[in-house]
């Protein structure tokens, strides 16, 4: 059975800087957890979160027992 592991993270990402990652000049998101590992993930699981001033909130990302990107939860 596999377990999910997470990690919680808080992102303030300006609408010019999403606007980087949206042109593809950006392909990945490196951060740093409340915890203080660092994390790095695909650009693309912020999409249901952009709004006019770009992605900011306190996020919950699951990954499975491999590793991979399982699901996001914005807080």
């Amino acid at each position: 059975m596999e377990q999910s592991r997470s990690i919680r993270i808080i992102l303030n990402i300006a609408a010019e800087e999403y606007q980087k990652i949206y042109l593809g000049a950006i392909r990945s998101v490196f951060a740093i957890s409340t915890s203080g590992k660092s994390v790095r993930f695909p650009v693309s699981i912020l999409q249901p979160f952009v709004a006019h001033d770009g992605v900011h909130g306190e996020f919950i990302i699951y990954f499975d027992d491999k590793g991979k990107f399982s699901k996001i939860v914005k807080l």
